[in-house]
């Protein structure tokens, strides 16, 4: 369960934000990957090397290093969302096309891609193999979001009818169903408003509302997928359009404690809690990141050019799980 969002300031800035919501147990931590950093494929135990470096969250175990978020030197920013139900590994093998991990799929677009453009070129070359991760022991069901500098924003899916890039032109991704799917399901909720009727006349009876936000109650207020993506919709649609960074950055704060899930609210039929770990904001012009955790609600900033970028080793910032202490 993750929902993600990008927006775009009056001085044509856009952000990328996601919440990672999760069932397992995970470590996220914050690295800085340098420009042509080699790597070794998962899939194929091919090496690649990386044109731009960048900046994610992710996690190592087992010696398995997989990232769930980040942007690069170029503004080009992506993320992992769960799909499942949809996701589909089994499709056929094509000799001329390179075989990419669905788990190394973040670190190959953030390693290649300065734009949209450059991810629906690089995606005719490609098909999408699941790998066993050692925190679910499976192949993990997973889809895709990616923006860049100039707003453009695409979803990226592989279920049964193959591998798909979807211009995304209302910058919001969930879970399962597929992108089509959640963008048809809008169409519910057409009536929803930011404003509200003064009153109806039902024969001789005077109706009037209760108070402000009459408008928004059909807007669905459940954590499923399709809730979350509604609402996310909506209100990034409607909101003030912020004037300056830090506007930005509150404003996109505050669209995601929309879809914030506390523990103990989702419990899966594993008896796991699935709660929101962290918060990520991005910044694609300045490559600055801002995130909160479930166990500290301080925004914590890191940038990637206050690090060494060209060649070298992975830098590995640390938890960003900084428990608040109070005395």
């Amino acid at each position: 369960m993750c929902t993600a969002i990008t927006l775009q300031s009056t001085q044509g800035e856009n952000f990328f934000e996601r919440t990672m919501d999760f069932s397992y147990p995970i470590e996220p931590g914050m690295y800085v990957i340098p420009r042509n950093y080699e790597w070794h494929s998962l899939a194929t135990n091919k090496p690649f090397a990386n044109d731009y470096s960048f900046i994610s969250i992710g996690q190592q175990t087992d010696g398995m290093l997989g990232f769930f978020d980040g942007v690069n030197e170029k503004g080009f920013a992506c993320a992992v969302l769960y799909f499942e139900g949809y996701a589909n590994y089994d499709v056929p093998t094509v000799e001329d096309k390179e075989s990419i991990a669905s788990l190394d799929f973040v670190h190959y677009m953030l390693g290649r891609c300065s734009s949209i453009e450059d991810i629906k070129s690089l995606l005719e070359s490609i098909h999408i193999v699941g790998i066993p991760d050692p925190v679910t022991q499976k192949a993990a069901p997973l889809h895709w979001i990616a923006t860049d500098r100039s707003g453009k924003c695409v979803v990226i899916e592989q279920t049964k009818a193959g591998l798909e890039i979807i211009d995304n032109p209302i910058g919001v991704m969930a879970n399962s169903p597929d992108f089509h799917w959640h963008m048809t399901n809008l169409r519910n909720y057409m009536g929803v408003s930011t404003t509200q009727k003064k009153e109806a006349e039902w024969e001789n009876v005077l109706l009037t509302p209760f108070s402000q936000g009459a408008g928004t109650r059909l807007l669905p207020g459940g954590f499923t997928s399709p809730e979350r993506f509604v609402r996310t919709a909506f209100l990034k649609t409607h909101i003030e359009v912020p004037a300056s960074r830090s506007e930005a950055v509150m404003s996109c704060f505050h669209i995601m404690n929309s879809v914030y899930i506390p523990k103990g609210i989702v419990v899966t039929d594993r008896d796991s809690i699935d709660y929101t770990k962290y918060v990520a904001f991005i910044n694609t012009k300045t490559c600055e990141y801002y995130f909160k955790t479930y166990e500290n609600n301080q925004m914590i900033t890191a940038r990637l050019k206050d690090y060494s970028t060209n060649g070298g080793q992975p830098i590995f910032l640390g938890s960003i799980v900084i428990p608040l202490t109070v005395e």
